[in-house]
């Protein structure tokens, strides 16, 4: 196998100028450089990145923990995270937990192993106090909000009561809502702000575990039979609006005419479907994220919330006046 000292042979230089190549340092002749490019070209060299982690002490990779890649949530935060190493010749591993608790466990004895420099964990299960004993081992930035940890995210209290707000504007009093899982610390902020910010909240309005399209259309069809329902929905995710919507639309009923739904995400299904939803820049999120994972900075537990917007595709709603 080619080693450093066959390049350096080749190119007529000596190891120490290979090495200055191979780690790009700006202060090498240009002839010499092109010579030990050359060797490389002509010998196969293939560099042992086994050795470059034992000398630098750094993997230059980042573990990313979440829940499923698929989700359209989890994916847009995972390609800013991606653009970002992109830029910054960084790789990432990423590991779907399925929020079972052993496989973050997993993750979390990746960075123990030093496998990777540093973790951003997207969505967890684990308690945030057993996640961080494993801090002494680099950084951990999260993706949602936590006291004193490093972490970017949005402020999912008053994300959701902009979508109620815009509820209320056009006269709706009887508002329900979806949300994921219903103990995770998003969920919890979301339902605090629909019962700090609208009167009436019975528990039957509050539809949990939607996630998915699929679970937007079980919510069209359990709101088609309850007896007394709500005429405004807020959803989890624009895929769970959607869901709701074309269930309705295929049983003859209107959007918002009949029932009035507002997304989360801002996603191109939200300008399909003309309909109004709560935008957060996710990309923004898992950049920023990554910026702090490969800084010092983690050390200080930074926080940096992300602004979210209303984009407003609603129309007022007959059903308001009716009822």
């Amino acid at each position: 196998m080619t080693n450093i000292r066959d390049l350096a042979r080749e190119a007529d230089v000596s190891v120490t100028t290979v090495s200055r190549v191979l780690n790009h340092h700006p202060y090498v002749a240009d002839d010499k450089r092109k010579a030990v490019q050359d060797a490389i070209r002509k010998l196969g060299y293939i560099r042992n990145q086994t050795a470059v982690q034992l000398s630098t002490g750094q993997t230059k990779t980042i573990g990313v923990m979440l829940p499923y890649v698929d989700h359209p949530y989890h994916a847009a935060i995972l390609q800013g995270i991606a653009r970002c190493a992109f830029e910054e010749d960084y790789r990432f591993l990423t590991w779907q937990t399925n929020y079972v608790e052993s496989h973050e466990q997993t993750v979390l004895q990746a960075l123990a192993q030093r496998e990777v420099d540093g973790l951003i964990i997207v969505s967890h299960s684990l308690a945030v106090e057993d996640i961080l004993k494993y801090e002494q081992y680099g950084p951990i930035v999260f993706c949602e909000h936590h006291a004193d940890v490093s972490a970017v995210y949005i402020d999912h209290y008053t994300a959701f009561q902009k979508g109620l707000a815009a509820f209320q504007s056009l006269g709706h009093t009887e508002i329900g809502i979806c949300l994921g899982r219903p103990d995770s610390t998003n969920s919890l902020a979301r339902k605090r702000a629909y019962q700090d910010t609208v009167a009436c909240t019975p528990s039957e309005w509050i539809y949990e575990h939607s996630l998915t399209i699929e679970d937007g259309a079980s919510i069209a069809r359990h709101w088609l039979s309850q007896p007394r329902r709500p005429t405004a929905l807020l959803t989890a995710s624009d895929h769970v609006a959607a869901g709701i919507i074309l269930e309705l639309r295929k049983r003859g009923y209107r959007v918002p005419e009949d029932l009035a739904v507002i997304g989360f995400d801002g996603s191109d299904l939200a300008v399909v479907l003309n309909l109004t939803t709560v935008a957060v820049p996710y990309e923004t999120i898992g950049r920023e994220a990554f910026s702090i994972a490969i800084s010092d900075t983690w050390r200080d537990h930074p926080q940096i919330e992300i602004p979210t917007t209303l984009l407003n595709g609603l129309t007022a709603n007959p059903a308001v006046n009716e009822r």
